[in-house]
């Protein structure tokens, strides 16, 4: 099967916690903190990979993860960056949260590298915290957390023609013979399960990228077949090339054939029937036609050409007629921009970055009795903003005690109640 989808789970490397240290010389009794910071997570990045054409890389392994950061050490040191973790996707891949289903990042066109999940920052070390009212700080910021997320990858190929049509018309023949890419071929339908990419190159035209769609068949939009998992390489072709056997030689006919895959097209995505199409009547070199039979490449153009729709006879076998459809599709080319739709970002994993984590620390007062000291940079960043004289400041100031988890820290401590609790020459009664 076609590896065109993944999912995937990925996290980054969570930050290394700040040291808690002090200098330690000789001749120095009391050296002030030297706890070094913490080493920033590695991260998740996602690469396109130009020799890549699927994503076949990723359906034996699920899980990737960046490495965490070292924590900071002793006299200063910092911890270590993790490594981040590089995913390489072929050009066209669409990243989505796989919960919601939202985009997260289209590696198409200029859009060749993302950083999807930051590393968590590492945190601060006790050597940042030493201020004239606190010169021992004996705690230190924790690192950030790492971050996950469940991905489905989606790739949408790209090219600059499509070569669509029912199975065994023929369209990996045509593919291999006007352009560098060797599918393989043979005589029974779906010999293509993977979409192939060439490149034609005309004499005296830029050339273009084809890409050999694999068989659709009637109910392809409702998933019939294979149809989801090619239909969707299609979006993001400027032009289609419709092959389709003139000789019948399945016993089929051309003409039903093109309006049941045009009609497969618009069912899928509407915008699909409205892309340039030329029809390419293959296998001309096995049609002979009885005295007195209609020419069915003449019914093929006589019912799609008032439609605005060329039609070329050709054989993909022997080569007959390739080159002038090829200069007819070059020349439409040059007509259509060259634009690639990105798909805008609906998730921002940014978004899920959480809040700094400042440093605290509950102790109990070793010359008070009954008495437990609160500080750090997270109390004294509260108290700078909260006005504890009104009755709403008081009522927050309460709320952040709890949902900061200070108080479940105090009852870890052993507080009781009618202790009191001091912050930075703030005393409370504490009450459960």
């Amino acid at each position: 099967m076609f590896a065109d989808r993944a999912k995937i789970a990925v996290k980054s490397g969570k930050g290394g916690d700040g040291h808690v240290s002090f200098r330690r010389e000789k001749f120095v009794a009391a050296g002030g903190p030297d706890g070094g910071n913490g080493g920033n997570g590695g991260s998740v990045i996602f690469e396109v990979d130009p020799g890549l054409n699927t994503l076949a890389s990723f359906r034996h392994h699920y899980k990737f993860k960046a490495e965490d950061g070292q924590e900071g050490g002793k006299k200063r040191c910092t911890g270590k960056d993790g490594a981040d973790v590089v995913l390489k996707v072929p050009d066209g891949t669409v990243i989505y949260e796989a919960q919601s289903g939202k985009v997260i990042a289209d590696m198409s066109g200029e859009n060749t590298r993302v950083v999807l999940l930051k590393g968590g920052r590492g945190g601060k070390g006790n050597m940042n915290y030493a201020t004239p009212t606190m010169q021992v700080p004996k705690y230190a910021q924790p690192g950030q957390p790492a971050r996950e997320l469940e991905l489905r990858l989606e790739l949408k190929m790209i090219a600059d023609v499509g070569l669509i049509g029912f199975p065994s018309v023929g369209k990996s023949t045509l593919l291999s013979r006007v352009s560098n890419a060797q599918p393989k071929i043979a005589e029974y339908h779906f010999t293509t399960l993977i979409p192939n990419l060439g490149v034609v190159d005309l004499e005296g035209c830029n050339g273009f990228v084809m890409a050999d769609i694999p068989g659709l068949i009637e109910g392809a939009s409702e998933g019939a077949g294979l149809g989801y998992e090619f239909l969707r390489h299609i979006e993001r072709c400027r032009m289609l090339i419709h092959l389709v056997d003139a000789a019948g030689t399945e016993g089929r006919d051309p003409v039903e054939d093109i309006y049941t895959i045009n009609g497969e097209l618009k069912k899928y995505n509407v915008n699909l029937e409205k892309l340039p199409q030329v029809i390419a009547a293959n296998k001309v070199d096995l049609i002979f036609p009885e005295e007195g039979a209609e020419d069915p490449v003449e019914r093929i153009r006589k019912e799609f050409e008032p439609k605005g729709i060329r039609v070329f006879p050709i054989s993909a076998a022997t080569g007959k007629g390739i080159k002038e459809l090829l200069y007819y599709v070059q020349n439409r080319l040059d007509e259509i921009p060259k634009n690639t739709e990105l798909y805008t970002q609906e998730f921002d994993p940014e978004v899920m970055i959480p809040e700094d984590s400042l440093p605290y620390t509950v102790t109990k007062s070793e010359t008070e009795d009954h008495t437990y000291i609160v500080e750090g940079p997270k109390i004294e960043k509260m108290l700078g903003y909260t006005n504890l004289d009104s009755e709403k400041g008081f009522q927050f100031f309460q709320k952040f005690l709890k949902d900061s988890g200070i108080l479940g820290d105090l009852e870890k401590a052993g507080i009781q109640d009618g202790d009191t609790v001091r912050m930075y020459g703030l005393h409370f009664d504490y009450y459960k």
